[in-house]
């Protein structure tokens, strides 16, 4: 018998292709009437990495979600976390600072779903910075840390697994980090106030 769970996923599913079929539609009307639908396609795109965030949190919570690791040139990563959130933050009116340091050898990890992770923290950093927005990262002794921080009010608690409680998106980033090990070191996620632009700073780990 399917799982009140197993039958949300599947609605999730069928959500996600109607999210297909109206973004095919928007790019259609801009090469036919040569007009530009960005926040439109930029609302088709976040909702579905909202509900691709979903079934990711599903996978966990099933103990399902199996990562595809290979090895991620770090500066890429980060400059396409910035690409994909720019627009955004620019008609926000925030400015985005991206900082990577480096030298950094490539990193083992499942590249896609940290993507994802660093857009999601992009996002909710830009709901509450009041002029700037910075994404960076370096290597700290064996781990990667990869770092967004606004200038904003800052968390309300820095308890990462308190904020997992609240949000799927903290909740699905806390897992991703923790299913990233190596040599019997999990990867995590860490929560703190008052970073280089005195607000909110997400940590990501990556052993």
């Amino acid at each position: 018998m399917h799982s009140v769970l197993d039958l949300l996923t599947s609605g999730v599913h069928d959500a996600k292709n109607q999210l297909f079929i109206a973004e095919s539609a928007v790019v259609r009307a801009e090469a036919e009437h040569g007009i530009a639908l960005d926040d439109a396609r930029f609302a088709i795109e976040h909702a579905a990495r909202r509900l691709q965030r979903a079934l990711t949190a599903y996978r966990c919570e099933r103990e399902l979600l199996a990562l595809d690791v290979g090895m991620v040139h770090v500066p890429d990563l980060i400059d396409e976390a910035g690409l994909v959130s720019e627009a955004h933050l620019r008609q926000s009116g925030l400015t985005l600072d991206v900082a990577c340091e480096q030298d950094l050898p490539p990193w083992a990890m499942d590249r896609e779903l940290v993507l994802d992770v660093l857009s999601n923290a992009l996002h909710n950093a830009s709901r509450f910075a009041r002029s700037r927005v910075r994404l960076s990262a370096v290597r700290d002794v064996d781990a990667l840390v990869l770092s967004v921080e606004d200038d904003g009010p800052g968390f309300d608690t820095v308890d990462a697994a308190a904020m997992a409680r609240r949000g799927l998106g903290l909740f699905v980033a806390r897992e991703i980090a923790r299913r990233h090990a190596r040599n019997d070191t999990c990867g995590r996620l860490e929560l703190d106030n008052g970073g280089a632009l005195g607000g909110a700073l997400f940590r990501l780990v990556l052993p």
